[in-house]
């Protein structure tokens, strides 16, 4: 007789849904309170948005693991990006070619960029020298989507580190105090504080049980999910008066 045993936890599909949860509640944020709002409750309603893009990053480095061909893997990121990228400007009434160095597109393309590190990190077929040079080429590329060049790199060391999650925390709490100190000391020293509450999404990841879940269309629920919520925020916005169609 065959006993089935539920591991404690959280499955990545409830993980995933956490995160599409706190991501929407960020972006509505963003939508009604534009700017950084210096109101107690929407810096609150901002920091839970802060647990998406840890989460983010982990499945990222997961996805690179579980992964049975990297070049589709890669290729559906990058598609996913471009889609992206019009839903994101379109949301916050960027400009589709970018004219700046910071929230120019998607964090989705750093995401993107991640896996291609991670057979940069991992292949024996480069020189050292390579290495460090496609390493630096890509964190100017990634440079200005949002989350900048640290959604390309934490996921990298987030793979590297697998298997122990103390030193994946490590990671984390090094990248986003990069991320945070330079929002604080260049840009808005509120919303750099703000960035800090990333790390809670670590109390969330510290209970992954390593299992998909029984719905295997998460995946593609989350692909669909991200441009798409994006593109009716933007439809909201230039119905509020805050902007063309076209930004």
């Amino acid at each position: 007789m065959t006993e089935t045993v539920d591991k404690k936890g959280l499955n990545s599909n409830q993980i995933k849904l956490i995160a599409i949860i706190a991501m929407t509640i960020d972006h509505v944020t963003w939508l009604l309170f534009p700017g950084c709002q210096k109101i107690w409750w929407v810096i609150g309603l901002h920091i839970i948005g802060r647990l998406t893009a840890p989460i983010m990053w982990f499945f990222i480095a997961e996805g690179f693991h579980y992964t049975r061909n990297v070049k589709k893997y890669i290729g559906r990121l990058f598609v996913f990006a471009v889609i992206s990228h019009f839903a994101y400007n379109f949301a916050g009434g960027i400009p589709f070619i970018p004219s700046g160095f910071f929230n120019m597109t998607s964090v989705m393309w750093s995401l993107a960029w991640a896996v291609v590190l991670m057979v940069i990190f991992t292949t024996d077929r480069l020189p050292q020298w390579a290495k460090i040079l496609l390493v630096i080429a890509i964190c100017f590329i990634t440079f200005p989507a949002d989350w900048s060049t640290v959604a390309a790199m934490c996921p990298v060391y987030l793979y590297l580190n697998r298997g122990d999650f103390k030193k994946q925390s490590i990671t984390m709490l090094i990248w986003v105090l990069i991320y945070a100190a330079v929002y604080f000391i260049f840009m808005d020293k509120v919303y750099g504080i703000m960035q800090l509450g990333t790390l809670l999404s670590l109390l969330v990841l510290k209970n992954y049980n390593g299992e998909r879940g029984n719905w295997k269309g998460m995946k593609w629920l989350f692909y669909i999910y991200y441009p798409a919520h994006l593109f009716v925020i933007g439809l909201i916005r230039v119905m509020m008066g805050g902007g063309s169609i076209f930004p």
